[in-house]
């Protein structure tokens, strides 16, 4: 049985990356899948991880769902086939929870900030977050159930920005996409996103950011198919070798 052998894998995390007992990997069903439901804003990292995780695991595939968070929150409860889930905040994470998805309870494993994106060369010639308010500036954010969209309306307020953005997205890779194809002059978006984007954007500070962190928890769904290699795959995200490359994409620790 695909569960029976998932439990006879060893996952050994140290402290410089993850290992695992080859012998006892080698025994794992050809085949066995493990499904992760993440926030878009780790769609880099989780990349980077899931086949960090495949390469000590061999037999195992990772596959991952990347969505807005209070999306994916919402099909965990409703029972998605899925075994682990990742969001951008605590609240679309505690909806989870209180849906009864996440027995256990979730760790936090991350943190991050926004920032304003312009795209390269920047052509509306946005120097500062409060050119928001110019005159045919058009900029986008996240959908206001979206983690994204919660900070970005709170940091918006904040600087008392009273023009309305052009667009609202379903995420913060969909805000990220309008702005690096210049259909945009602006948006607001995780600092990791920035960095991911590379020379595609530039970007610009938002005041009172830093007292807007988001908080990344992660957890095992009550629907775990695979409830071995879902601790894995967690114990590797909160390893030395996944923080290490959470930090190189931008993200804070806890």
């Amino acid at each position: 049985m695909r569960r029976r052998a998932a439990f006879a894998l060893v996952l050994v995390v140290l402290a410089g990356g993850m290992t695992s007992c080859g012998d006892d990997a080698a025994s794992t069903d050809a085949g066995a899948e493990l499904t992760v439901l993440a926030a878009a804003s780790l769609t880099e990292t989780f990349t980077e991880l899931a086949t960090a995780f495949e390469e000590a695991n061999p037999g195992v595939d990772v596959r991952l769902a990347f969505d807005s968070s209070a999306t994916l929150a919402g099909q965990a409860v409703q029972g998605a086939p899925a075994d682990v889930l990742a969001t951008a905040d605590t609240s679309t994470m505690q909806a989870a929870v209180d849906g009864d998805a996440v027995p256990d309870g979730p760790t936090t494993f991350a943190t991050n900030v926004m920032t304003l994106v312009v795209p390269a060369g920047n052509p509306a010639g946005i120097t500062s977050f409060a050119d928001l308010d110019r005159p045919g500036v058009d900029y986008v954010v996240c959908v206001a159930t979206a983690p994204c969209g919660k900070v970005g309306a709170s940091l918006l307020a904040a600087n008392e920005i009273g023009s309305d953005p052009a667009s609202l997205e379903t995420d913060v890779k969909a805000v990220l996409a309008k702005v690096a194809a210049d259909e945009a002059d602006a948006g607001l978006v995780y600092v990791t996103d920035a960095t991911a984007a590379g020379d595609d954007v530039e970007s610009i500070e938002i005041p009172q950011a830093d007292s807007q962190v988001l908080q990344y928890p992660i957890g095992i769904l009550e629907q775990v198919r695979e409830p071995a290699l879902a601790q894995g795959f967690v114990a590797l995200v909160l390893s030395d070798r996944g923080r290490a490359i959470l930090a190189d994409a931008g993200f804070g620790t806890p």
